[in-house]
């Protein structure tokens, strides 16, 4: 695992009796071959763009890529055969080589509020090159089609954010690790750049082993007014869990929280991958 330093959700969690466990969908396709998530040169500047740290990429030169997260309300009445074609249909997108990696799978908790409020029960995650690859990918006949044909029928909500990451690698989470995804409401009067630059001010304070990519939403039309979307990357659920109540995680969200009207806080357990090779 790369030395990574990084920043974790900033929302306090809300424990559930019942977790909503991952089930047996298939794994997600990878249409190329992928490196360990790897993070961006430290001290990148600019505001609306997520950033990765790394003391072993300092000097390596960072490349743009595109983070997509689109979150389903399945309807509660839904055959589980209808969810799990969805699922099926979502991963086979990544055979289209537009993305550099997709996963789409059930969520495994939902740690917010907001979250349980919303009650999102699937998550998309991919990556691209450039903005005009996510824009490729959105018009393409056979995504439209799987959105028409197995989202909106059994969907009651579907939401989406997207952000811009500088990276020195195009990389995947590893299989087995835990995703933690925070889409944040700035409270009225805060802007999302100011939002942005807190996180960016405290990423160090967690351990070298978590992951993470956060920046400002440039798709506000489909994000409910949450402007700024990351996920943190822990090796699994253990360490997720570890991190809970950490004096200085704890101190340094305490100066974010003020900045914030509402955050969605998910958890998702990447699962293995399956090479289109």
């Amino acid at each position: 695992m790369p030395n990574l330093k990084t920043f974790t959700y900033l929302h306090r969690s809300v424990s559930l009796s019942k977790p909503l466990l991952p089930s047996s969908f298939p794994p997600p396709i990878l249409p190329r071959r992928f490196l360990p998530l790897r993070l961006a040169v430290a001290g990148a500047t600019s505001s609306s763009v997520s950033t990765f740290s790394s003391s072993s990429t300092a000097n390596m030169p960072p490349i743009s890529v595109v983070e997509h997260v689109v979150l389903f309300k399945v309807r509660d009445s839904t055959d589980p055969s209808l969810t799990e074609a969805m699922i099926a249909n979502l991963r086979s997108l990544a055979s289209l080589g537009i993305a550099s990696y997709l996963t789409a799978g059930p969520i495994l908790r939902r740690r917010s509020s907001a979250a349980e409020a919303f009650g999102f029960t699937h998550l998309l995650f991919s990556r691209y090159s450039s903005k005009a690859d996510l824009a490729t990918y959105s018009a393409h006949p056979s995504h439209l089609a799987v959105v028409k044909e197995n989202v909106f029928p059994i969907c009651d909500d579907v939401m989406a954010v997207d952000w811009i990451a500088e990276v020195d690698v195009d990389a995947a989470p590893l299989p087995g690790s835990l995703a933690r995804l925070t889409l944040a409401k700035p409270r009225i009067g805060t802007a999302a750049a100011e939002l942005v630059k807190a996180i960016d001010g405290i990423r160090g304070s967690v351990p070298d082993s978590v992951q993470v990519s956060y920046g400002e939403n440039f798709s506000p039309a489909r994000a409910k007014g949450y402007e700024v979307g990351f996920i943190s990357v822990f090796p699994g659920l253990d360490e997720a869990e570890a991190i809970e109540g950490n004096e200085e995680v704890e101190k340094q969200k305490e100066k974010v929280r003020p900045l914030l009207e509402s955050a969605v806080v998910l958890d998702y357990l990447v699962p293995s991958p399956v090479s289109c090779n």
